[in-house]
């Protein structure tokens, strides 16, 4: 989840009402002149030269392409603020400075034949000087954050987006005018303009010459900003650099690459990770991250010093002391270590300057708006990070343009197709009618598409791969190559509603004390023969996608519901791993297998709670499912309390061998059966039978992964997990010693510790856990599967959270595709067969595992969403109390307890508040409300907000569909 930024913004006042704030950043300015007439000026001007220096000494090599240009009398200029002297430099961080390049010389230097998008690594890159950045002014990105996600001021905005705006610049482009230098001649000749990703992981970025496709080149009346005749565009966005520069940039460790986040609540605000993992590279603006969107990943370039926001860091280096100031500063720096950048402050100001690989969809779920006298419409994404898109009028309903108040609240699809660079909105084209807003299916749908999940049904030619001869049964030399444990009591426990039941367990006590313990997993790769095109649809869609009132199955159903899930009192091929415990659940001896069961119970986590919870209780078999008459239930409910007694063991090593857990509430509905509207909600609660079917899932997951890095040391498949950031794990320990909260952040052991132990006992001691818990999951890491052969350094494969150094997934191949691999290597383990996977195809099949785990997860929270705002709708206003979870300066966070959900509280929509009064102390953010009394003639009274706060709320639905609001409830002590 995104991180908050380390900076203070400030922005430009809009309006003479906010004195005090100018006055204080005319301050911030004073004090920044004084800087940059001493040794603050000195040290920026060094470091601008030093990040500038290899661009300098090669600009007498200048691209004959750009020579040629400039003979012809190209009359567009392109500047740099860096070969501008330090009196002009601070001209142009003054002024709006508009970037103008002639793009019909350039080449794409990009292909869209459906690939990953990768660097020429092989052969040394080709040195061409860097090209040159510029920078906009506030006004400028201010107008841009404006366009971007604002509900407000469409048609004027698109109008000045089109052509309007020159003429209220022209006056200011005259006063630059005598400011601008030559173009410099060391730019790069080829550029990228747009970076349209595709599909198959075997094709590289080509040369500068290849040409593109017509969908990554725009037109050239496009680019030139010709629309209509009225001459040059401005030029919004930088140019990516060229494929050439990127590679030698990454390699001297100029550029950093990485994944953009962008946070969902402030759009303004965008995070790379940073190399060594200490902190989130900040990307401060939509003009930062140069058309790239949320998941792409991006190489990005530090700006200039002469960009960054001086006033900004003066505010948080405190400015009362010149050489603290400079003290601060001296911190900001880039230094090479092999191919990395080590960041040493959290004020360098970053831009994005190539999109390496485009992982978002460019699909977006959203409305038209119609636009009078224009041939296109606008359409508006839902999801503000989204830009706005301008889309063909014949893209709409044939009767929009008369009656466009018909469609307001239909929801469409629309598909990026191109984002100019000197345009805020993108092109695109409209792909769907989704249907009406608020309403569950189209609003699914159009998550669903939004994060490219594959929701259509399988074709012939995939169902031609399954057993067309029903009923299916298994083969009798199949089950001669197999250990036979039908007659073993081997269960299931899952979820009351599951289908797809991939894991089955069984423990019988043996004759010395000790317990031979299974897990039993459906053997999925049996009907998933490799490199078919049921193997292939399956790997690309990578995991079920888990929604509220649905599964979006990786495998057609008659696999994954029946054919492979272990139903009860049926022969079922599985792969299992049998355990020879001690009651200790000390492991005497393992053994993997390919073996045949027959599940005698399908039990739920209810019925294996009831026995846990009553052992001495006999149970009828009114109480349970069907079982099968060759186990007794007594049988049953045994096997159960001891693979309970021996779970409680290794959790309890576990645990005392450093691990971490940090469960985060759960919300869970009823449904309506018949029409699936939620009936009602309930925090899903985590029990003892729950914790078991945990602890032998882990268990053979690390079993699994020993075996196969044992045999594959270069193509096992494991998942691994970075320690958590430090740069946020020094400041939350910071705020929890000033809350006086005895937090142990120097291991993932020691944190579960501290968590567990040290928050008291009293009734709301669970909520502030659940608080830290939040707070703590800000700085974690993602875990992510990985290929042993592309991580060389083996100390990286270590899991943080399990603390364990080896980890897979193995236990649920039904829904997950890195387990069906996980079991093809120990298939050819075991049978001793030739695998012909490279470490290059398990690398890239990693990383799509990776893509899709982390768009399935976002999918099932999205869905959750929906449907509480569904619930609050039908059934609300909903009472809770509720704790605080942040603070910020106009608006404070929420858990609200009695549904586990997370709020932002807006105090201009509180009635009767009076003033806000926010302040820290420290890394502790407080704020006062001061309400107003019901009598006139008393005095207002204050409440107190920080975190761990406790409060009453109301959650209500608001006017937009799907859209609820949290509201403080005024105590009644203030009323």
């Amino acid at each position: 989840m995104a991180s908050s930024p380390k900076v203070k913004r400030t922005t430009k006042p809009r309006d003479g009402a906010q004195n005090l704030l100018r006055s204080q950043k005319d301050a911030y300015a004073r004090l920044l002149n004084q800087h940059q007439n001493g040794k603050f000026r000195s040290y920026l001007q060094e470091l601008a030269k030093q990040q500038v220096e290899e661009s300098m000494s090669t600009s007498v090599s200048r691209s004959v392409n750009v020579v040629s240009r400039r003979k012809k009398g190209n009359s567009e200029s392109s500047y740099s603020v860096d070969s501008l002297s330090s009196q002009q430099s601070r001209q142009m961080a003054d002024a709006s400075i508009c970037l103008y390049t002639d793009k019909t010389s350039y080449q794409v230097t990009c292909t869209e034949d459906q690939g990953i998008m990768e660097l020429h690594k092989a052969t040394a890159p080709k040195k061409v000087p860097s090209k040159l950045q510029h920078k906009r002014n506030e006004k400028d990105i201010k107008m841009s954050s404006n366009l971007v996600g604002s509900e407000e001021g469409d048609s004027q905005q698109l109008s000045c987006s089109c052509g309007e705006e020159q003429a209220k610049n022209k006056s200011k482009k005259k006063r630059l005018k005598g400011n601008l230098a030559k173009k410099d001649e060391a730019e790069c000749g080829p550029e990228v303009d747009l970076i349209i990703a595709g599909k198959s992981p075997n094709k590289n970025i080509k040369s500068p010459q290849t040409q593109a496709s017509k969908e990554s080149l725009p037109q050239n009346n496009k680019d030139k900003g010709t629309k209509g005749g009225r001459g040059s565009r401005k030029q919004l966005f930088e140019q990516y650099m060229c494929t050439e520069d990127v590679s030698a940039g990454l390699e001297r460790g100029e550029l950093l690459k990485g994944v953009l986040r962008i946070n969902p609540k402030k759009y303004m605000e965008a995070f790379v990770p940073s190399p060594d993992g200490s902190a989130d590279i900040f990307l401060d603006g939509i003009a930062a991250r140069n058309r790239a969107l949320n998941g792409d990943v991006v190489v990005v370039k530090v700006l200039p010093p002469e960009q960054w926001k001086a006033p900004d860091v003066i505010v948080e280096a405190h400015y009362n002391e010149d050489d603290e100031v400079i003290g601060k500063m001296k911190n900001v720096s880039l230094h090479d270590k092999g191919n990395e950048l080590l960041l040493q402050h959290d004020f360098l100001y970053f831009y994005v300057v190539f999109i390496f690989e485009q992982k978002h969809s460019r699909a977006a779920s959203g409305f038209l708006k119609f636009l009078p006298n224009k041939n296109f419409a606008m359409f508006s994404p839902v999801d503000h990070r989204i830009p706005r898109v301008n889309l063909p009028l014949a893209d709409c309903p044939a009767d929009f343009v008369s009656r466009p108040g018909d469609y307001e609240n239909t929801l469409f699809i629309c598909r990026i197709t191109h984002w100019p660079a000197d345009n805020n909105f993108a092109e695109g084209r409209l792909a769907k009618t989704l249907g009406q807003a608020g309403e569950i299916e189209p609003e699914t749908e159009g998550i669903m598409t939004e994060y490219d999940v594959d929701f259509s049904e399988f074709s012939e030619e995939v169902l031609n791969c399954l057993p067309q001869d029903l009923p299916w049964s298994i083969p009798a030399h199949e089950l001669s190559r197999r250990r036979d444990l039908r007659k073993e009591c081997v269960f299931t426990i899952d979820p009351a509603t599951a289908r797809d039941l991939d894991d089955a367990l069984s423990c019988k006590q043996l004759s010395d004390g000790n317990f031979e313990v299974g897990v039993h997993i459906a053997d999925v790769s049996y009907f998933v023969e490799e490199g078919s095109v049921l193997d292939q649809i399956a790997g690309k869609r990578a995991t079920s996608v888990y929604l509220v009132q649905k599964v979006i199955p990786m495998l057609p159903r008659l696999l994954c519901e029946e054919l492979c899930s272990l139903n009860p009192l049926t022969d079922r091929l599985t792969f299992s791993v049998i355990w020879k415990l001690s009651p200790e659940g000390k492991i005497l001896s393992e053994w993997f297998g390919r073996t045949v069961i027959c599940s005698c119970i399908k039990m739920s986590y209810d019925h294996a709670q009831s026995m846990i919870e009553a052992p001495d209780k006999h149970f009828s078999a009114e109480e349970l499912p069907p079982c099968s008459p060759n186990h007794r239930i007594h049988e049953i409910q045994e096997a159960i309390l001891d693979l309970h007694n021996i779970a409680k063991q290794l959790r309890a090593q576990r645990f005392e061998g450093g691990a971490l857990q940090l469960n985060q509430l759960k919300l869970s509905f009823t449904l309506d059966k018949e029409s699936s509207m939620p009936q009602g909600c309930y925090v899903y609660q985590y029990q003892d039978s729950n914790k078991l079917v945990e602890e032998f899932m882990l268990l053979a997951n690390m079993a699994a992964a020993h075996q196969i890095y044992r045999t594959f040391p270069e193509l096992a498949i494991l998942r691994r997990h970075p320690p958590p950031q430090s740069k946020m794990v020094d400041d939350l320990q910071e705020f929890c010693d000033q809350m006086g909260l005895d937090i142990d952040f120097n291991s993932s052991g020691g944190l579960h510790r501290s968590l567990n132990e040290n928050l008291g006992k009293d009734e709301y001691a669970a909520a502030r856990r659940e608080v830290l818990t939040h707070m703590c999951s800000r700085a974690m890491q993602m875990a992510s599967y990985f290929c042993t052969g592309a991580l060389k350094d083996e100390n990286s494969f270590h899991h943080y959270a399990l603390n364990v150094p080896l980890y897979t997934h193995f236990t649920s191949p039904i829904r997950r595709y890195v387990d069906v691999i996980v079991h093809l290597l120990l298939f050819t383990l075991y049978l001793n067969f030739v695998i012909y996977l490279s470490i290059e195809e398990v690398h890239k099949l990693a990383s799509h595992c990776n893509d899709r785990k982390t768009a399935s997860k976002r999918v099932q929270e999205l869905s959750s969403e929906l449907f509480f705002a569904v619930f609050v709708k039908e059934c609300g206003p909903l009472d809770s109390e509720a704790m605080v979870v942040g603070v910020l300066d106009q608006s404070f966070d929420v858990l609200v307890l009695r549904y586990g959900v997370q709020k932002r509280i807006y105090c201009n929509s509180l009635e009767g508040l009076k003033a806000v009064h926010f302040r820290k102390v420290g890394k502790r953010p407080e704020m006062t409300l001061v309400w107003e009394q019901g009598d006139p003639s008393k005095e207002s009274t204050q409440q107190e907000i920080s975190i761990f706060t406790l409060l009453d709320v109301q959650l209500k639905a608001d006017g937009a569909p799907m859209k609820y609001s949290a509201v403080l409830k005024r105590p009644s002590a203030f009323v």
